[in-house]
């Protein structure tokens, strides 16, 4: 699927091993299809509980 660069920015970043097994943990046990949408996803959790 090719990104629409009108809506979407992409953004390089690096993980250390143990946070990506949680990443990727974390996609399984919620059934997300891919791990950029459980990344997005854990994002949106966090401002979400963030906010003031």
């Amino acid at each position: 699927m090719a990104v629409d660069k009108k809506k979407n920015k992409q953004v390089l970043v690096t993980f250390p091993n143990e946070l990506l097994e949680e990443v990727e943990d974390f996609q399984f046990a919620n059934r997300i299809q891919n791990r950029s949408e459980a990344i997005r996803e854990l994002i949106r959790r966090g401002l979400k509980g963030n906010k003031n």
